[in-house]
């Protein structure tokens, strides 16, 4: 497990100092009119054709696709603290485009497994995209729930934990589309995020019931 989670944090630090060179070089073409809530809502809209070559077998392209538009979930973060324009507004605005991302990728993912003779996957895909948006709905609550504590700060870093993260989800996603292999990649996902769902619940029961000691 020490070894995934290390290759995770490497292919994220590549992943962010990725978005931070693009970031300079937009904000430097677009001599820092270029909002970071349009770069959000952009990725976001491009994944709509990404679902619909997902749905029709496409998987190489709908792959490509995802590792580029894939990035903007980091450069629109990257190009706020670029411009100084972190806002509360954009980080919700990021927040729930991710969610609507995944909904809208199982929904191509759900459609190809039915149109291809395959329909019992799409309850994998159903189950994948449920538990999904499960961790990231459990990580938000542990936020709510504990921003009392003195060690909040530290407490929603470790809500963030788990092998299922969003990017990670994505990642698999991506390997499956390129490889073929779909189906599994779809199965993982739904068996890890369901341990990584329980996982963080676990962590912020003991940090509540440690609190009240």
């Amino acid at each position: 497990m020490q070894a995934v989670n290390r290759f995770i944090d490497v292919f994220r630090s590549l992943v962010r100092r990725g978005a931070e060179a693009c970031a300079r070089f937009l904000n430097a073409i677009s001599g820092g009119k270029l909002s970071p809530n349009a770069i959000t809502l952009f990725g976001f809209f491009m994944h709509i054709p990404i679902a619909l070559l997902i749905a029709r077998g496409y998987f190489i392209y709908a792959a490509i696709l995802l590792i580029v538009f894939g990035l903007f979930d980091t450069l629109d973060g990257s190009l706020a603290r670029l411009q100084n324009r972190s806002s509360k507004f954009g980080m919700l605005l990021d927040s729930v485009t991710d969610r609507m991302k995944e909904v809208l990728i199982y929904i191509g993912i759900g459609y190809y497994f039915v149109s291809f003779a395959r329909p019992y996957y799409a309850v994998w895909a159903i189950a994948a995209c449920g538990a999904g948006l499960l961790v990231s709905y459990i990580n938000a609550w542990g936020e709510v729930v504990t921003k009392d504590l003195k060690e909040s700060h530290e407490t929603n870093k470790a809500f963030r934990g788990g092998i299922m993260s969003f990017d990670v989800r994505m990642f698999t996603i991506v390997v499956g589309l390129l490889t073929g292999y779909i189906a599994p990649a779809v199965i993982i996902i739904a068996i890890l995020s369901c341990l990584t769902a329980l996982d963080r619940l676990s962590r912020i029961s003991q940090r509540l019931l440690h609190a009240q000691d």
